[in-house]
């Protein structure tokens, strides 16, 4: 028999995180339902690129085919060698509004993104800055969305969660828990209102500064050596008194970020130390944490109904109930698969995979690796 202590402690946890994904879906921020606004801003769309020749011409031509009259479309080309550029210019088909401009050498002390985003934001002529990723899709009326949510909301930074799209079983048991994650674990209307920095989310495929924000907050230069970059302009955001928005993508702002197991594990392996506050031990926390709370009830129905404690059995089946329905409520709101989330537990021991490639990184290489480089951290990230 499990101490009853943890018993109650995994079902007060199952119903807090149940009760604030229902609330967040009444309240939460979603682009295409907020007015028309008065303005049309001057946008920069920035777009950092390293060796993305084979999904960036579908991006540019979703970008060049928006309705919104005043953009510049700015590609930054870090480094590539698959003819990234060449694609750029061919689905622009001599659209003005689109250029290509080369990234320099990375300097020691900057993460790669962080120093292809600011080289951009340095060019940009925009009132409005949206970084967004090279596999990032505006589908119709997506860019015009997110003006008219900036606007209603007022937000110096705008960050938007994509709809995320996924095929193979990797991708479908691993990438819908970030929604997961997001609805159930942050209040969204605190995210939005309390003034609390450590109570920031964003997501660095798609955000949205007013030019004089960013330059507050000291832009990218200010995290340069950051991986989590997106987390940490949020949380400067907020403690500059300025306005953090977040939105779901409603399907407007989609995105595949990967397209099997292994991109899955390295991609999520990438950030998850820092995920935690670039802590090991955090890492190892989360990974208990999730363990006891969406396997060890399996683990509990399995021995209860091999000893015949019926009232037990019922008990850790109402647990795995709560889960499951209400990782199912996340996906039906977010557009991703309900039924997949009936496989929570293998979700679980992914994600454990995935915290052991992260370890392996940074005991074997010092940091994380990501498109052929390591990317190493100071010793003042990681404890």
């Amino acid at each position: 028999m499990a101490p009853l202590i943890l018993i109650f402690a995994i079902t007060v946890v199952l119903i807090v995180v149940a009760l604030t994904t229902i609330l967040n879906v009444f309240t939460m921020f979603r682009l295409g339902n907020a007015p028309s606004a008065a303005q049309t801003p001057k946008i920069s769309i920035l777009i950092p690129a390293r060796n993305e020749a084979e999904i960036i011409g579908q991006t540019i031509s979703k970008l060049v085919s928006q309705s919104y009259p005043a953009a510049e479309i700015i590609v930054l080309d870090d480094q590539s060698t698959d003819g990234t550029t060449a694609t750029v210019q061919q689905a622009a088909r001599n659209d003005n509004r689109v250029r290509v401009i080369n990234g320099k050498p990375l300097p020691a002390g900057w993460a790669g993104k962080n120093w292809a985003c600011h080289q951009l934001s340095e060019v940009a002529s925009g009132e409005w800055l949206i970084f967004t990723d090279a596999d990032v899709q505006w589908q119709p009326g997506a860019l015009q969305a997110v003006v008219d949510l900036t606007d209603q909301t007022d937000a110096d930074l705008l960050t938007v969660w994509s709809t995320q799209h996924s095929s193979t079983y990797g991708e479908r048991l691993v990438v819908p828990l970030m929604a997961f994650v997001i609805l159930g674990y942050l209040v969204h209307i605190a995210v939005n209102r309390a003034p609390i920095a450590s109570y920031a989310a964003a997501n660095g495929q798609c955000m949205v500064f007013r030019r004089k924000a960013y330059q507050t907050v000291g832009g990218h230069a200010a995290i340069k050596d950051h991986i989590t970059e997106d987390i940490q302009l949020a949380q400067r955001i907020k403690r500059s008194g300025l306005k953090l928005r977040m939105a779901d993508g409603n399907g407007l702002v989609t995105c595949r970020m990967y397209n099997n197991w292994r991109e899955v594990r390295d991609g999520y392996a990438k950030n998850i130390i820092a995920g935690y506050g670039n802590s090991v031990t955090g890492l190892l926390a989360g990974w208990a944490f999730h363990w006891l709370v969406f396997l060890f009830p399996w683990l509990w129905l399995a021995n209860a109904s091999l000893r015949g404690n019926w009232s037990n059995a019922a008990w850790a089946l109402a647990l795995i109930a709560i889960g499951i329905l209400t990782r199912m409520l996340s996906a039906v709101t977010t557009k991703q698969r309900p039924l997949d989330a009936l496989l929570m537990p293998v979700s679980v021991i992914l994600m454990s995979i995935i915290a052991g490639q992260a370890l392996w990184w940074h005991y074997r290489y010092g940091g994380p690796r990501w498109k052929d480089r390591i990317i190493q951290k100071s010793a003042k990230d990681v404890s």
